[in-house]
């Protein structure tokens, strides 16, 4: 078998598995947000198709996770087949060493870096935005649905909305009453010959334009006998969307700015700890983009080791291993946040923690003198739940 093959062959081991963990991966995360929007379908009116145009949003937020996530179960499944079937002994009696069997590994995985590097840098933060601009927009129309000609609206929390009439074509309400409880100390009576809704997409602001009405309120901290009433031709209330949709945020988070919003921000923060934040999100983004590259040198050797405990332990070594890189992560995001070290230092020792192990664990493994990464961690859980039990009588 030519070596070309032999390269062919491993890239369809690993390629098959990958792409299956990706769509299971991808649809497990979904489901969490399917109940929400099927209530924006139920309770609001939401048309189908705008539900999935924002399926559409979030796929990208799940493939920054699940893409390296599938390649690391991609490589130890397909690693560990070779070895449970002898693939691995006769590619190592033909003369082909572990590390020929790395090149094409590295090949997809520099794929995957690229196709990560896409989605953390450029195509999930214009994706968050698309999608918080998508939720402000069905939010908007919703109301404009949900206001009906004599029925009272209470869809805002301390407000109570009523038209006397409504035109459906330009969306001008008549003869409107409004209570506003907002400050509860001095609730407020309006009432307004027009009234229309005005959204503003870029500022996360919806507007209540009223034309030629009349404010009646007390001012709080005088007597009884006192009553304000003002006269007026235009008067705006804004309202908070918010209590509805909890993804409609005002304010634009650091993880929807593009790559050079974040670096033009962290030139114009006013303070340390804002710039500290948005330094910290810049090269987490470039730090996760390499995760697959770092992957190849823990998941082969893995692969090779966990073969006689089937794709269940290959499934679980998988999570275990991502879950040790997300806490690290996590950890030194968190130091980064709060400028304890300088987030270009901080934020890549996960990745050279990896880096360090993995190639540690590829050069005994490529030696034939593996570290039983699982049987240590089975024996260290063994003698601390014996030790446990003993301590306990």
């Amino acid at each position: 078998m030519s070596n070309w093959r032999i390269q062919r062959y491993i890239l369809r081991e690993i390629s098959i598995p990958t792409l299956m963990s990706l769509l299971i991966f991808s649809f497990v995360i979904l489901l969490g947000r399917i109940p929400r929007l099927t209530e924006m379908i139920i309770s609001k009116g939401v048309p189908t198709l705008d539900i999935i145009e924002l399926f559409s949003y979030l796929m990208p937020t799940f493939f920054s996770v699940t893409v390296p996530l599938s390649f690391l179960l991609g490589i130890l499944l397909a690693f560990g087949r070779f070895s449970a079937d002898g693939e691995y002994v006769a590619l190592k009696a033909s003369g082909i060493s572990l590390y020929s069997m790395v090149r094409p590994v590295a090949l997809l995985a520099l794929m995957f870096t690229l196709l990560t590097g896409a989605i953390t840098l450029y195509i999930e933060p214009a994706s968050k935005s698309a999608f918080r601009s998508k939720i402000f927009q069905i939010a908007s129309t919703s109301l404009n649905v949900s206001v009906k000609p004599g029925v009272f609206n209470d869809d805002f929390p301390g407000i109570v909305l009523y038209a006397q009439g409504l035109d459906e074509r330009l969306g001008i309400m008549r003869d409107v009453f409004i209570s506003d409880e907002r400050n509860s100390s001095a609730p407020t009576i309006i009432t307004a010959r027009e009234g229309l809704f005005i959204s503003n997409p870029s500022a996360m602001l919806l507007t209540l334009r009223l034309r030629n009405g009349d404010i009646h309120r007390q001012p709080a901290g005088t007597d009884q006998d006192t009553y304000q009433t003002i006269s007026f031709n235009n008067y705006d209330i804004n309202l908070d969307l918010s209590a509805q949709f909890a993804q409609g945020q005002r304010r634009v988070s650091r993880s929807e700015l593009s790559v050079s919003e974040l670096r033009g921000a962290i030139l114009a923060a006013d303070t340390g700890s804002q710039r500290y934040r948005l330094e910290a999100e810049l090269h987490e983004r470039i730090v996760i983009a390499c995760v697959p590259l770092i992957l190849i040198l823990i998941g082969i050797p893995l692969g090779l080791q966990s073969q006689r405990s089937g794709k269940g332990a290959g499934f679980a070594l998988a999570l275990a291993v991502f879950l040790v890189y997300y806490v690290l992560l996590s950890f030194a995001g968190t130091l980064a946040d709060k400028g304890i070290l300088p987030a270009a230092v901080i934020m890549w020792l996960p990745n050279l923690v990896f880096l360090a192990g993995g190639g540690f664990f590829l050069h005994r493994a490529a030696i034939e003198r593996p570290v039983q990464i699982h049987l240590v961690l089975w024996d260290n859980l063994k003698s601390w739940f014996v030790r446990h039990r003993g301590d306990s009588r």
